[in-house]
């Protein structure tokens, strides 16, 4: 029983600082955010940061991983396979509602780190950027893309259409409209790319 008690607690533990270093690591950037602040955030003695994940670069590798699963989990389902209750629904709407999410802040700050060169955070969001590829290429087949184009080209530019237009909503939201942009975006878009 004491034993059970006890991991519960290291796991709620583990829970509130990965959910403080990510939502700081987004307001802050990763290179501003100390231990301290993570600690304060999460109400949890900062001694127990280096104990769960040895150093920095380990938080930021379980951020990293814990937010790319919530974010992988809430893409369209590949198509052929089962849909849980809460993937289903329309493709399109389910990149356009990316961009309001807490993680897209969070990745598109840790990108603005990432373009120096011997950031630590360039392979984090390498991975990130390679799950996002096979995701496309899962959903969206080699025929359906028009000639001459390729999945990798178009998770290059679907990754920067949302950064784009998440960097222009978070500093002017009162002149982006998200809907109109989903209505262009859906216009503009080969209805056999499953995202029209």
């Amino acid at each position: 029983m004491a034993a059970t008690r006890r991991i519960e607690r290291t796991q709620e533990s583990r829970r509130l600082l990965v959910t403080a270093a990510a939502e700081l690591f987004a307001e802050k950037g990763y290179r501003q955010t100390s231990f301290i602040d993570i600690a304060e955030r999460a109400g949890i003695s900062r001694g127990s940061i280096p104990w769960h994940f040895g150093n920095k670069l380990g938080l930021l590798e379980s951020v990293v991983d814990d937010r790319l699963q919530a974010v992988l989990a809430g893409l369209p389902p590949v198509p052929g396979e089962p849909v849980p209750g809460e993937l289903s629904g329309d493709p399109l709407d389910q990149v356009m509602d990316f961009i309001r999410l807490p993680a897209t802040r969070l990745f598109i700050t840790l990108l603005a780190e990432a373009v120096e060169a011997g950031s630590p955070i360039r392979e984090h969001y390498a991975r990130l950027h390679a799950a996002l590829r096979q995701a496309v290429r899962a959903r969206i087949p080699a025929e359906a893309l028009p000639p001459g184009t390729t999945s990798e080209a178009l998770t290059v530019l679907l990754v920067g259409a949302v950064i784009g237009v998440h960097a222009q909503w978070r500093v002017a939201p009162e002149a982006v409209d998200l809907e109109a942009v989903r209505a262009t975006v859906r216009a503009l878009l080969p209805a056999g790319l499953g995202l029209a």
